[in-house]
């Protein structure tokens, strides 16, 4: 089915609308009375939800604008969770960004605003059915990420990390728009079934495909931040205002997932052979890198943010694992693993940096390892969730860690790489001390910070539920994985 009404686009043209009138009902806004730009914000993502998941419901995949924009159960199943990984960051945010000053002035609600826009970029991306949508959804994304990280116009951390972000995101999009431009040169088409026939045919000269792929890859390798392409990663984590930095590394993973699925899977299957071995490689370098260059860091954040490298080396690991071999019948199920890690890992980083913004304060970030020492005698409870948050990154039962690596691992193997699957699970045994070490300095070290914790309410509340919930689906995994698989294999279908 394929029409150019804006049915749908729902959930984007009503996200678009809202936040819009978002911006300008803030302008009248006093800074005490920014609240309502909060309850707005979260308004909006809850009728952007409800649109989405009423259309993942119906199972069906609609085409839009000429095939350039696709609505199916991948895409609707995505949206929700990036719904709902931008919603618990702006419940965490808000009061990190009012002690900052972030939510101050005449447009102090452009926190709220940006993050939605970037939001929109990502539904763009993760709907995106040509080169041309998929770019523009990039884009609209990365600005306003951009704009985020600088929005402490006063901190010379934040400015750094915003010029590093931007000339380097920069040059990756270059990377991708290369990439794309030399396949459409080859190709003649934007539309990624109809790239996808094209290279298929055999009628085209496969080196000017694989070069562009290459482009292409590099550009993917960026946005998921892997080696070789991570040195922003950790520079941009550790510089970006908590808030910003939870804004980056959640809900847009996801949408870094959806592109590779839509570029590599849909658009250029036909080359799977080349791109497997590229993601190979990334895979394995990022799996090493990240995990070592963790166990060097103090810094909380830093040490975080080489955690997100290794952890999207996993992420690779699936989307590999889907085109090894003769036989593609386990397709699905390597690209639904890798689709779970993805939405797992967001759920379980929004954890682990709302409980650092909840224990920081005005003129105190509580970023560094030591700022934790001996928080199980500040708050046993923040101690507590923490150690879960540590323990499912680090791939310990039942936590949902567990289960995402057991899936991504169990795809490789049915693949035949044994040796692979090996080892990931040594260089998860190696990232499990940095996790670890958290653990113990929370439990066994002395505090060296006595001030009270403070935190909001709904906060308080959000963190037990979030930290909740990375047990439950570790003791339950059975839904969420069958509505991956259900989701990746009526895409696939399609």
């Amino acid at each position: 089915m394929n029409t150019t009404n804006l049915i749908p686009l729902y959930a984007e043209v009503f996200l678009l609308i809202a936040t819009s009138a978002i911006l300008l009902i803030d302008m009248f806004l006093s800074e005490s009375k920014r609240s309502i730009t909060y309850v707005l914000s979260l308004l909006a993502l809850g009728v952007c939800g409800a649109i989405s998941l009423a259309d993942y419901n119906t199972g069906a995949t609609v085409y839009a604008f000429n095939n350039m924009f696709v609505s199916d159960p991948m895409s609707n199943l995505l949206k929700v969770f990036s719904y709902l990984a931008v919603a618990v960051t702006l419940v965490y945010s808000r009061q990190y960004a009012h002690q900052r000053g972030m939510l101050g002035g005449s447009l102090g609600g452009e926190f709220y605003v940006l993050a939605l826009f970037a939001l929109l970029g990502q539904m763009v991306m993760i709907s995106g059915n040509s080169f041309l949508s998929i770019y523009l959804g990039l884009e609209l994304m990365s600005l306003a990420l951009y704009a985020l990280v600088a929005l402490r116009r006063d901190n010379a951390k934040a400015t750094e990390a915003a010029m590093k972000y931007f000339v380097l995101g920069a040059l990756a999009s270059g990377f991708l728009l290369y990439g794309m431009s030399m396949l459409y040169g080859a190709t003649g088409s934007l539309e990624l079934t109809e790239v996808a026939k094209a290279a298929a045919s055999g009628t085209l000269k496969p080196t000017i495909l694989v070069f562009g792929l290459v482009f292409m890859v590099a550009g993917l390798a960026f946005k998921l931040g892997v080696v070789p392409f991570h040195m922003w990663v950790p520079d941009v984590y550790q510089g970006a205002p908590t808030a910003v930095t939870l804004l980056l590394g959640g809900a847009p993973k996801l949408a870094a997932f959806a592109i590779c699925i839509r570029l590599l899977v849909e658009g250029l299957l036909p080359l799977a052979h080349d791109w497997q071995q590229m993601l190979l490689i990334l895979a394995v370098l990022s799996l090493a890198i990240g995990n070592f260059t963790a166990i060097a860091q103090t810094n909380l954040k830093r040490m975080l943010a080489y955690s997100t490298i290794a952890q999207m080396g996993f992420v690779l690991l699936g989307l590999m694992a889907g085109v090894v071999g003769v036989d593609k019948s386990n397709a699905a199920a390597a690209y639904s693993a890798s689709m779970y890690y993805s939405i797992t890992y967001v759920l379980t980083t929004l954890g682990s940096f709302g409980l650092i913004m909840a224990l920081a304060r005005a003129g105190f970030e509580a970023e560094e390892l030591s700022d934790f020492k001996g928080l199980s005698k500040r708050s046993p409870m923040y101690a507590t969730l923490m150690s879960v948050l540590m323990f499912s990154l680090a791939g310990v039962p039942p936590m949902v860690g567990f289960t995402a690596k057991l899936s991504v691992l169990q795809a490789v193997m049915t693949n035949g790489q044994l040796w692979l699957a090996v080892l990931a699970v040594m260089f998860s045994l190696i990232g499990a001390y940095y996790y670890l070490r958290v653990v113990k300095t929370m439990w066994f070290d002395e505090p060296e910070d006595t001030a009270p914790i403070v935190v909001n309410g709904d906060k308080s509340v959000v963190l037990v539920l979030n930290s909740l919930a990375v047990v439950a689906l570790g003791i339950i995994p059975g839904p969420l994985l069958n509505a991956c698989l259900s989701a990746m294999s009526k895409t696939l279908a399609s």
